[in-house]
């Protein structure tokens, strides 16, 4: 399903041509209208054709889609949220290796979700590894302590502050991950105060 689109955006009878982004658990507007519509505050949402309709606050919305995408739309944002610990990986048969302390309830109740929480060194066996971390220090020791376990293919959710005013950002956690050779391909909210980047190892192509 296409999760952005650009389409005209009527706001109370006044259009304007946005682009559209489901982001979970948001529905985002860029372009003439900037907003971020958090899916529990839309009302009377549903598909009409090609149109997805919905009340936010005291306003009538209505995004001029195709039908397709209005429907996929509509059931998306209608579907009870994905609970962090599906977001993250973690089942009850999950091991989850943790690198780092755990200061944040929805984290540490996500986390004990899995089968097996430990904290060993390099060696251990995990379904997928969660580090928590502040620092540029505690970044790059977070990737070169998995370096063996992200060769095997376990991946590695780099947890941290969002927002600006701290000692890393996005754009760090991105660059360092690239230095270590692995990239990023999920993103998740994981609190209020935290995000979450998913990273795998890229496969060396095989000789012929």
């Amino acid at each position: 399903m296409g999760r952005e689109a650009t389409c005209m955006c009527e706001w109370n009878g006044e259009m304007a041509r946005v682009k559209a982004l489901i982001e979970p658990p948001e529905l985002i507007l860029r372009g003439e209208i900037r907003r971020r519509l958090p899916f529990s505050e839309l009302r009377q949402l549903r598909a009409e054709g090609g149109l997805l309709r919905f009340k936010y606050g005291g306003d009538a919305v209505t995004l001029k889609l195709n039908a397709h995408t209005a429907e996929k739309w509509a059931k998306a944002i209608l579907a009870p949220p994905p609970s962090l610990a599906k977001k993250l990986g973690i089942t009850p048969e999950s091991t989850v290796w943790m690198i780092g302390d755990i200061d944040d309830a929805a984290l540490e109740s996500a986390v004990t979700e899995a089968r097996r929480v430990v904290r060993k060194g390099p060696g251990v066996r995990a379904d997928v590894i969660v580090a928590p971390v502040s620092t540029a220090a505690e970044l790059a020791r977070a990737f070169k302590t998995t370096a063996k376990a992200t060769s095997n293919g376990v991946p590695i959710w780099i947890v941290y502050r969002k927002g600006s005013g701290h000692d890393i950002n996005e754009s760090d956690v991105r660059e360092t991950g690239l230095t270590a050779g692995i990239v990023d391909v999920k993103v998740a909210s994981v609190s209020p105060d935290l995000t979450g980047l998913k990273f795998v190892r890229r496969k060396t192509p095989k000789r012929v």
